[in-house]
């Protein structure tokens, strides 16, 4: 298989979808597939035509996680001073430093097992929707390691001490609808509805505008970890400049007035 096959990247109008495609190693991330990651999240970010990423896995698996064939190698020989190193450069791209600031939005669509590197890519999406056959867990203390590219931070953040450890203490996998009770998932599905069900999450942020979505993003990633008065005025900061500097905030209030803006519920319905 070519580099650019592990990965295959399709541009459907305003959606990127990316799609794992190491289905014979349950699209386990091997070097090569982690750097062209890097490349797609690049030309994501910087394509204007593009508003929305979709990522998922060919096959019955979403990823096994690191090809331990691959990476554990060099791992073992780089040197103490990897870490270091390699904080501006988190293994699939998304999952730390400068392409981790994307502010489009991305969603997982996990159909099956996520384990290992896998929970520290979906965690790096921004919504993640999980059919009922997929499984979680973070596998690498199995292996003598536990996750440096953010599974330790964000499941601490999305989901609790409590979750993040029993599942980095046991290195136990759980189940879809357990990882939505924890809040690690946004949403479970029938494994035959999750495409559809992707798409019905795509369409409700296509309908934003999309300023308004990318500022709200990037609110969220700057207020993590602030005290709560800093966390306010980012917040106000960024919320009024958007309302005087954003032209369509007219026409879509208007759009509102009239009842005809897209995906609207109760007495006055409209279509996404």
């Amino acid at each position: 298989m070519s580099r650019l096959d592990k990965v295959l990247y399709e541009k459907r109008g305003p959606v990127a979808w990316i799609t794992l495609n190491r289905p014979e190693v349950k699209n386990a991330i091997d070097i090569e597939t982690s750097d062209r990651l890097y490349e797609i999240w690049t030309d994501f970010r910087d394509d204007p035509a593009l508003r929305v990423a979709v990522i998922t896995g060919a096959g019955d698996a979403f990823t096994s996680g690191a090809d331990l064939r691959t990476h554990a190698p060099e791992w073992q020989t780089v040197g103490p001073m990897v870490g270091r190193e390699r904080l501006e450069d988190g293994v699939s791209g998304i999952t730390r430093g400068p392409l981790s600031r994307i502010a489009k939005p991305i969603v997982a669509a996990v159909n099956g097992w996520c384990v290992g590197h896998g929970v520290e890519l979906v965690m790096a999406c921004d919504l993640r929707i999980a059919s009922d056959r997929a499984q979680f867990g973070t596998f690498e203390v199995r292996r003598g390691m536990h996750p440096a590219d953010g599974g330790i931070v964000r499941l601490v953040n999305s989901c609790g001490v409590g979750f993040a450890l029993e599942l980095l203490l046991t290195g136990n996998p759980v189940t879809a609808q357990r990882a939505y009770t924890a809040n690690m998932v946004n949403a479970v599905v029938s494994h035959d509805e999750l495409v559809d069900e992707v798409e019905k999450v795509v369409d409700s942020i296509l309908r934003c505008d999309q300023a308004a979505i990318e500022s709200a993003k990037e609110t969220v990633l700057e207020i993590i970890g602030q005290p709560l008065h800093d966390q306010l005025r980012v917040e106000a900061m960024w919320g009024y400049a958007l309302c005087g500097g954003n032209p369509t905030v007219m026409k879509r209030s208007q759009e509102f007035f009239d009842r005809v803006d897209r995906g609207r519920a109760g007495s006055t319905p409209t279509p996404l």
